[in-house]
């Protein structure tokens, strides 16, 4: 018989390295593939995901996981994972921009046409996403990339329900405004 998350998580609380790595088999896809999506970026979601797991694994001892709601609190770690990791990325350009340091641009030549489309496309919906409001942004792409319900999401954010769906309709409505992701039809 297969051991529940909640029979897991109180065996790794208690130190068993075996459950915790359970647990890990179990969700370490999940959580690697929303930050993936938020990042669009391979090593960075290979990162973050390592992150969510030490801290998940430094926190186990503290932490009381309601029983079905573990894969919500570890994506709840991995929405905060992203913003230190977006805070970084960004004193790190403010460093370069200081010291006039130039960067190398990638070699464009070596790019299939569908890479760029694909780049254009993530492009676009990055631009869109950035036009949201933080919470908006979160709300959604747990949402989206997640794939949590309203309670997960209230659980991982640690908001009522009630927020989560305004945030979602406002998140919604200003991305049907966003000119990249409305249609030339729809313009005129």
């Amino acid at each position: 018989m297969t051991a529940t998350d909640t029979e897991l998580w109180d065996r790794a609380a208690a130190g068993d390295v075996d459950a915790f790595g359970a647990l890990f088999s179990r969700h370490a896809p999940a959580v690697h593939a929303y930050c993936l999506r938020r990042t669009a970026d391979p090593a960075a979601a290979d990162d973050l995901t390592s992150i969510v797991f030490l801290e998940t694994w430094r926190r186990r001892a503290n932490v009381q996981i309601e029983p079905g709601a573990l894969r919500a609190w570890l994506l709840g770690v991995a929405v905060n994972s992203l913003r230190g990791h977006w805070r970084s990325r960004r004193r790190h350009a403010a460093a370069l921009a200081r010291l006039r340091v130039e960067t190398a641009a990638p070699d464009e030549i070596d790019r299939a046409a569908e890479r760029l489309d694909a780049a254009a496309r993530l492009r676009e919906a990055s631009d869109a996403l950035a036009g949201l409001r933080r919470e908006e942004r979160d709300v959604l792409t747990l949402i989206a990339w997640g794939d949590l319900d309203y309670e997960g999401v209230a659980l991982a954010l640690g908001i009522p329900v009630g927020t989560v769906r305004s945030r979602l309709a406002r998140a919604r409505r200003r991305l049907r405004e966003h000119p990249s992701l409305v249609s030339e039809e729809a313009r005129t």
